[in-house]
């Protein structure tokens, strides 16, 4: 199968008419396509809220660019406003307020130029990933790196492939989860944590969530058993996740729902790795796609789902 993951963050037809059959319960819903025509076409309708599900396709503002046009025409929609989804997609900066809030996330570097390496101390091992990417494009399992060579073949691969820096992260050892937050102010609720089971995994690969661990190797001919909802922690842990996801989401201003990613340490102390404020929602519960399934074991059914998430921006803009 294919490694290709230009498409990666798109979501599929059966997303957006499963998206649209669960609006059209309480709504009428029009589709508009996140391409040039955008803006006369919501100039046009005029609508009364956009479910904005827009990833974009050009540059490091590509998830940005859809809600600045709202903006600009002064229509309400869901999700965060263009600052924090520029933010959360340039990891760097995202890592950068966390860490300036005293929110543990990982230690790190940006590389430019692979001539630049010569001049870091880069503890190993690492994992290099994509600066500006999500849904896990460009993170492989070769992206977990042990040597100096190791770590110079993958920054290289990183700025050749997607025109852009190389993030160099401290790789932690520990257990792996994603926290889908939804609602705000008063209304934030955490919905219960789904872990990574990285012990599902093939035989003798790296244990990270990586490209072709979401894609490749757990499809719906040979699914992977790789996600455990609601995860088997502590109390204790459970209530220190989501009190960092919350602060987060609140630092980062996140609005409506998003999906946080988890790390734990060598010490197991969860460390915060990215938010996604766009979360993948894939309809099909053989997918593994998290944000539903956190939302299907806290009794959610993925139509409230996506209408709690349009209820929570009616209720931010007071249409509710």
């Amino acid at each position: 199968m294919t490694t290709d993951d230009t498409y990666a963050e798109w979501d599929t037809e059966e997303t957006i008419l499963a998206v649209r059959s669960a609006l059209e319960q309480r709504h009428r819903v029009s589709l508009v396509e996140a391409n040039e025509e955008a803006y006369p076409t919501l100039l046009k309708l005029r609508p009364d809220i956009v479910f904005n599900v827009a990833e974009g396709f050009r540059g490091a503002s590509r998830e940005a660019q859809i809600p600045a046009m709202l903006d600009h025409l002064g229509i309400p929609y869901t999700g965060s406003d263009p600052l924090t989804l520029g933010i959360c997609l340039d990891k760097s900066r995202a890592k950068e307020i966390l860490a300036y809030h005293n929110i543990p996330t990982p230690a790190f570097t940006v590389i430019d130029r692979l001539s630049q390496l010569s001049r870091r101390t880069i503890p190993l091992p690492a994992i290099v990933k994509p600066l500006h990417e999500g849904s896990s494009k460009g993170i492989m399992n070769a992206s977990v790196v042990r040597t100096p060579a190791e770590l110079r073949d993958q920054v290289h691969r990183i700025l050749e492939t997607y025109n852009e820096p190389a993030l160099v992260e401290e790789f932690l050892p520990g257990r792996e989860f994603t926290v889908a937050v939804i609602g705000n102010g008063v209304n934030i609720r955490v919905l219960p944590l789904v872990e990574i089971k990285l012990d599902a995994l093939p035989p003798g690969v790296n244990p990270i969530w990586s490209f072709e661990a979401k894609w490749i190797w757990d499809t719906l001919e040979t699914p992977l058993d790789i996600h455990e909802c609601p995860a088997n922690i502590t109390t204790e842990l459970e209530a220190e996740i989501s009190r960092l996801c919350v602060r987060s989401y609140e630092i980062l201003r996140c609005r409506d729902w998003c999906r946080i990613d988890v790390r734990l340490d060598a010490k197991n102390r969860p460390h915060i790795i990215e938010l996604n404020p766009l979360p993948g929602i894939l309809p099909n519960p053989d997918d593994h796609s998290c944000f539903p399934q956190a939302a299907r074991a806290a009794g959610i059914e993925y139509d409230a789902m996506i209408n709690m998430v349009l209820h929570a921006a009616l209720q931010r803009n007071g249409l509710a």
